[in-house]
């Protein structure tokens, strides 16, 4: 299960509406397959997980897009009944057991006739939930409850989204805590970033960054969805339409010190310094580091009081990229 949740982590917020997800399948105590659902609207977890082992199994290459889920489902209902009899399947949330994007996944895995299924929490949005005990009254062996707390850590920007905005507050820094003095992180987290700008609602900037460095704050490393962009101010007249984010096309500029917006459901990006992570530190969910292996001398770095919790550390390009929450 461990597996599973790193692997889910490598996408979280990527997945965005949709929760991270992560699977892996072992057959007769040898792992065979890990996956992650990927994108919304792609095949969840347990459906590539799945794939990947048929391909471990047989030695044989699917021959279509394992992410599309029409395909998948119906490549694996063609499948001998026994085909995954000795397999069990682990997953980082209970299987889907509604029709959304995606066929159900849990009458899918019924129907696969798995050995066992090890779950680590269950779903929380009631009308998605039902998949365990739909595989339980099908006779599959179901475990729950495997690290229970840590999926929870993964399947928490999930949650507060269905009620309010979930805030992601972004930074760079070096091993000495270092933010400014130029370009700080690796491109494969700058590029990070630029993935999650292109499925932000809004991205939230303070106005002081805007004035001092006229960012453009686009996608253009990933060539995908540019931000909308809200400038978190109390002096409008001082910022200049010039600037290169205002000309950026398909996108809304706004600017005023109203976090109202905050309280409907969606996500919510911030990028700014220490002033706005002041001005929104009762208001951030997550803070994403991305942390550079260098040292820099004589400038600037965060002098405010936060407790965080470490939830995940992972590679990032030359950098370390650490998720916390706000406690």
């Amino acid at each position: 299960m461990q597996l599973a949740l790193q692997e889910a982590w490598r996408y979280q917020l990527l997945t965005y509406p949709n929760p991270a997800v992560g699977s892996l399948v072992s057959c007769e105590g040898k792992i065979i397959s890990i996956a992650a659902h990927k994108s919304a609207g792609a095949s969840h977890a347990e459906v590539v997980a799945l794939l990947k082992a048929y391909e471990v199994i047989t030695g044989k290459n699917i021959d279509f897009d394992a992410n599309n889920a029409a395909d998948a489902h119906t490549f694996l209902r063609r499948l001998p009944k026994d085909f995954f009899s000795k397999c069990t399947l682990y997953v980082t949330l209970e299987p889907c057991s509604h029709e959304g994007k995606t066929p159900p996944c849990a009458a899918l895995i019924k129907d696969l006739n798995l050995k066992r299924v090890c779950i680590a929490t269950l779903d929380p949005i009631i009308s998605h939930s039902g998949g365990a005990k739909l595989l339980e009254d099908a006779g599959i062996e179901v475990k729950m409850g495997l690290l229970e707390e840590e999926a929870k850590d993964l399947l928490y920007p999930f949650e507060i989204w269905q009620k309010r905005a979930f805030v992601l507050f972004k930074l760079a820094q070096t091993s000495n805590a270092k933010i400014t003095g130029g370009i700080i992180s690796s491109q494969t987290s700058r590029e990070h970033t630029h993935e999650l700008r292109a499925l932000c609602d809004k991205l939230l900037i303070g106005g002081a960054t805007v004035r001092a460095d006229e960012p453009l704050l686009d996608s253009r490393l990933v060539q995908k969805a540019t931000p909308d962009i809200y400038i978190y101010t109390k002096n409008s007249d001082t910022i200049s339409k010039q600037m290169p984010l205002f000309n950026v096309p398909n996108r809304d500029v706004e600017l005023g010190d109203d976090l109202s917006f905050l309280e409907k459901p969606s996500f919510v990006l911030v990028e700014g310094g220490e002033g706005m992570l002041e001005a929104l530190k009762d208001k951030i969910d997550f803070v994403l580091f991305y942390q550079a292996p260098n040292l820099r001398a004589k400038v600037h770095s965060y002098e405010l009081d936060m407790d965080l919790k470490f939830m995940h550390f992972q590679r990032s390009g030359q950098d370390i990229a650490i998720w916390s929450k706000r406690v």
